[in-house]
């Protein structure tokens, strides 16, 4: 898994995008911060609360085509049940994107009357939009946008300024570059930022990655697991991760010369196929129990 000297790469160096965003607070009306829907936890930037301060802010779920609707429902409701507006959205179909007008008109409400007793009603507000590299904030200024204005890659790292974008939900977005924080604290953290493609693959062992995708659907969906890759309870009892996954490559005919599994495409495989939600629709974690 990566340490802190892989992850340097991050566009605007993690200082530069963090006074970045403390310098244009002043310029917007509230934040919108995007995490995964698959691992909501893992993808948020712990620091991204204290560099906004007291600025309106609103979370949002994004890629919720690709988590279980019922634990994304769960998660929102953690975060409501808590104080914090959130929405779930998806980018590919639009769906929630009204729903994100309507919360933020509901957080501004406020601000809004006083522009409209000041004559001001047709002001457009300002939101920066914030979040981790990959997590789909190209994708959604484009959704918000009715077109491509930001470039989108399926690769962390793509928008390196900010840059502000008109929308038709009546908000001016200022888009920031992805910024992760300094360093992992916790192990599964980084492991399921490079599973979900929040890492750059290059600089990570495929195959291990693989082996940790592996593990986790077995935990959390089985089901799913069996059923894409045709595996019998028999194939998954007593079996390590990586013999699960040995087994896939097999099935699949994933051989080179003298008939040995192919781990290599084996694992490009199964990443790519819970990344484009052909085993399912998977959320990886799912709300704490406790307060953390």
């Amino acid at each position: 898994m990566p340490d802190e000297k892989q992850i340097q790469w991050f566009p605007g160096h993690m200082a530069k995008t963090r006074r970045m965003m403390k310098e244009s607070l002043p310029d917007v009306d509230i934040v919108l911060e995007l995490l995964d829907a698959r691992i909501p936890y893992s993808s948020k930037n712990p620091e991204i609360r204290r560099i906004v301060g007291d600025k309106p802010l609103i979370t949002i779920f994004n890629k919720a085509g690709m988590a279980d609707p019922a634990v994304t429902a769960k998660w929102r409701k953690w975060y409501e049940d808590r104080g914090n507006p959130a929405v779930a959205l998806d980018c590919i179909t639009g769906e929630g994107v009204s729903d994100l007008k309507n919360k933020v008109r509901e957080v501004l409400a406020d601000k809004i009357a006083r522009y409209e007793a000041k004559g001001m009603g047709t002001r457009r507000l300002k939101a920066m939009l914030v979040g981790i590299p990959n997590v789909g904030k190209s994708s959604l200024i484009n959704r918000l946008a009715g077109g491509k204005h930001a470039k989108v890659e399926n690769r962390p790292g793509v928008t390196l300024t900010k840059q502000w974008v008109s929308t038709s939900i009546g908000l001016t977005l200022l888009d920031m570059p992805g910024v992760l924080w300094p360093k992992f604290d916790e192990k599964k953290v980084g492991e399921n930022l490079a599973v979900t493609g929040a890492i750059r693959d290059p600089i990570l062992d495929m195959e291990e990655v693989a082996v940790v995708l592996v593990g986790r659907l077995r935990a959390v969906a089985p089901a799913l697991l069996s059923e894409r890759y045709h595996l019998s309870p028999e194939d998954m009892d007593e079996r390590t991760d990586g013999e699960v996954m040995e087994l896939i490559g097999q099935k699949r005919g994933f051989l080179i010369r003298g008939g040995e599994i192919d781990f290599r495409r084996t694992a490009e495989m199964l990443l790519d196929e819970f990344r484009s939600t052909k085993i399912g629709r998977i959320s990886l974690e799912t709300p704490p129990q406790k307060e953390n």
